[in-house]
């Protein structure tokens, strides 16, 4: 089984509440939930966020909308993630997303994940050898992996980067790098600060009206031809 875990919380340090900003009337967790939909390889998605009392709505909300949720500690995100894993049956992997990619394409899950499979990797990504644009990001870790390295003690900036354990141990934890056609990892597409919101909120004005399911290559596309777009991905 191959289980999404798209990390969320409310108290994000530059943009609090992002995760229920709306972006063409749905909050971004629900836009990012119905991207993930589409990805054909994914079994189960699971969203993990707090036991912080600032995360019961967020969590209220998503179970209302019929998507699962997991919630464990706040500052120890890889242990969140590794339990989503434990308290599922038969996951061999997890495909970490993290809120603040409102872009997430199915397509590019997809790609990550049957090269996991190929490969045998214990951990793979288009994110150690980066190509993509920030914002992009795509991880699947054998969920082995992922109980080794939670079950270790880590130093405070790796409980901060979930992944850096395994990212940062290419000799323990073998790695396979997913690549892009052309080197975009200049791109910052990520919804950080509320000039980052304005720009995803412009690009899903511009696309999610005639195509729900936009691409990767339409935002290149539309960042490319609209210079009032542009200005706010600069």
């Amino acid at each position: 089984m191959i289980l999404a875990v798209l990390q969320a919380r409310m108290g994000a340090g530059r943009l609090p509440g992002k995760a229920m900003a709306t972006l063409r009337g749905e909050p971004m967790i629900i836009r990012q939930l119905e991207r993930l939909r589409g990805a054909r390889c994914l079994s189960k998605i699971i969203v993990a966020t707090s036991t912080d009392a600032s995360d019961d709505a967020l969590a209220g909300f998503v179970v209302s909308r019929g998507y699962a949720v997991h919630r464990g500690a706040g500052a120890d995100i890889l242990d969140r993630i590794a339990r989503c894993a434990d308290a599922i049956s038969s996951v061999s992997h997890v495909v970490r997303i993290k809120g603040d990619a409102p872009f997430v394409d199915p397509a590019i899950v997809d790609a990550a994940v049957r090269l996991a499979l190929a490969s045998g990797a214990d951990y793979t990504s288009n994110r150690a050898e980066r190509s993509y644009p920030a914002g992009m990001e795509v991880e699947v870790i054998t969920a082995n992996a992922l109980r080794a390295a939670a079950a270790e003690t880590r130093d405070p900036m790796a409980r901060v980067s979930p992944t850096a354990a395994i990212r940062n141990a290419p000799d323990r934890f073998r790695q396979a790098h997913l690549k892009a056609m052309r080197d975009w990892s200049h791109l910052d597409w990520r919804v950080k600060t509320a000039a980052d919101l304005a720009f995803a909120r412009s690009i899903y004005d511009a696309l999610h009206p005639a195509d729900p399911d936009f691409c990767m290559n339409d935002v290149l596309d539309l960042v490319e031809s609209r210079q009032d777009i542009a200005r706010f991905a600069a």
